[in-house]
């Protein structure tokens, strides 16, 4: 991760900002939620197609021949990223009852949401296996316990530590994903960076990256693919600054 580098292309880009016009700037905010909620939930098994995810967000309309679930996945990922720009606004750290009202709004109408598991969980083709419940408990009081006194760690690793984490432990019987991927857009955007979006292409090396960490300690490999696609994103936005 060349953070320096990345620095200078946030300043870079924070600096010409006002150079873009704002409808060009809004449909690229609207463009990245529709891919955003496509990803995400396509990672986790959503079959809608990018185009059906965007006439489902953008004009109101239902798609033939998907569950009820697929639709509600996608448009309970768009609140809940709403709902978290609107707390990030307002100022609001990342507390545990900000956590599990992200995870009801990505559940509502599928299950109850915001409730932990108590259950033990597998995760399929994974070289470890979260906590019990009773250890589960223990930890998710100590992740957000010690979440503001991270030290050592810029705005980007911070982001993928909270991610890599939040995914291990895995507090909840269904949504960790989701919910995880919006803790690290959280982290990033809180820190005044832009959100990313992990893409379902991208899910193997994705997987391996968690694993990584869960298994080894090691958040190297997943805070570079968070670091890449940071700068890829600035990258895209310095390109919409128009030539003086």
């Amino acid at each position: 991760m060349d953070y320096k580098r990345i620095l200078q292309k946030k300043a870079l880009f924070e600096a010409k900002r006002h150079l873009i016009p704002p409808e060009v700037l809004e449909k690229y905010e609207k463009d990245f939620e529709i891919e955003y909620a496509h990803h995400s939930t396509a990672i986790e098994g959503n079959t809608l197609t990018l185009i059906q995810t965007k006439v489902i967000l953008e004009d109101g309309l239902s798609v033939g021949g998907k569950t009820l679930r697929e639709i509600y996945e996608v448009t309970n990922h768009n609140k809940a990223f709403h709902f978290v720009r609107r707390c990030i606004e307002d100022g609001k750290p990342l507390d545990e009852g900000l956590m599990k009202d992200i995870h009801a709004l990505l559940m509502e109408n599928i299950l109850v949401g915001g409730v932990y598991r108590n259950v033990e969980v597998r995760i399929t083709g994974a070289g470890f296996k979260p906590p019990v419940p009773s250890e589960m408990f223990r930890q998710i009081k100590d992740f957000f316990a010690a979440l503001p006194y991270r030290t050592g760690l810029n705005p980007i690793e911070l982001a993928a530590w909270t991610h890599a984490e939040f995914v291990r432990i895995h507090p909840f019987a269904d949504g960790n994903g989701r919910t995880a991927r919006m803790l690290l857009n959280y982290q990033l955007m809180a820190h005044a960076f832009i959100p990313i979006s992990i893409r379902k292409e991208n899910r193997l090396a994705y997987y391996e990256a968690l694993e990584a960490f869960a298994v080894q300690g090691d958040l190297t490999p997943f805070a570079d693919m968070a670091a890449a696609l940071v700068e890829e994103k600035y990258d895209e936005l310095l390109r919409m600054v128009p030539e003086e």
